[in-house]
């Protein structure tokens, strides 16, 4: 009874929790690239399952579905065939699911004058789709555009998954720390996208959760002194 009570209360918290771990896990298996691309699709239930929570809309759930069920099939076929245009094709389609589960989670922040704990973690796994998704659709960038990255280790070599989670990350929050560079015009413009998305997210999304944050608790603080 508990688990359910908690999904019920806090989805957006065992969403960030499970992003949170796969990125504890993700370089375990990074060396091991059938583990990191099995887990990786595992993520992508756990991502869709989490829009079916946030937002029961029967039109939001198949439009995730419809994104994340072609995506783990493929993810298993590239495994069984050995097919990288396959892992392509699949990271394409997660980029596209990651960014809608991140979408419908603005949604659901932005929809009332309200704010609530689970909200709050919805920022935070929020932050962390973006990162997902803007990482899948560099990695599709460097298939597609070879040599569209380097950085300081191997730097006429691909980049790797975590390298490329790495620079999302870096380059979404704004501390972009300059050890994986994008070189080609396609790499740059998605680099510029995501710096525009990381400070848009936080001039609107994150400062109002603030500020109405904010706003409850003076209006709390009010209430007590009504009552003194």
């Amino acid at each position: 009874m508990q688990t359910p009570r908690l999904l019920r209360r806090h989805p957006s918290a065992l969403l960030l929790a499970a992003q949170l771990a796969s990125l504890v896990l993700y370089p375990l298996t990074d060396a091991n690239e059938d583990g990191r691309i099995l887990f990786g699709a595992i993520g992508v239930v756990a991502v869709s399952l989490s829009v079916w929570v946030v937002d029961r809309s029967p039109a939001r759930t198949w439009i995730a579905l419809l994104l994340a069920l072609p995506a783990v099939g493929m993810t298993l076929a590239a495994i069984l065939f050995d097919s990288n245009a396959l892992l392509v094709h699949s990271a394409l389609l997660e980029s596209a699911l990651y960014f809608y589960a991140a979408g419908s989670l603005i949604a659901y922040m932005m929809r009332d004058h309200r704010v609530t704990s689970d909200e709050y973690f919805a920022a935070g796994a929020t932050f962390t789709l973006l990162a997902w998704g803007f990482a899948y659709a560099f990695f599709v960038c460097q298939a597609w555009y070879p040599d569209s990255f380097t950085g300081l280790r191997a730097p006429q070599e691909p980049r790797r998954w975590m390298e490329l989670l790495f620079l999302s990350f870096t380059t979404l929050s704004g501390v972009g720390i300059g050890d994986v560079i994008p070189l080609g015009m396609p790499a740059r413009a998605l680099v510029m996208l995501e710096q525009f998305a990381g400070i848009g997210y936080i001039a609107v999304v994150v400062s109002r959760l603030i500020g109405l944050g904010m706003l409850r608790i003076s209006r709390r603080a009010e209430q007590e002194q009504d009552k003194g």
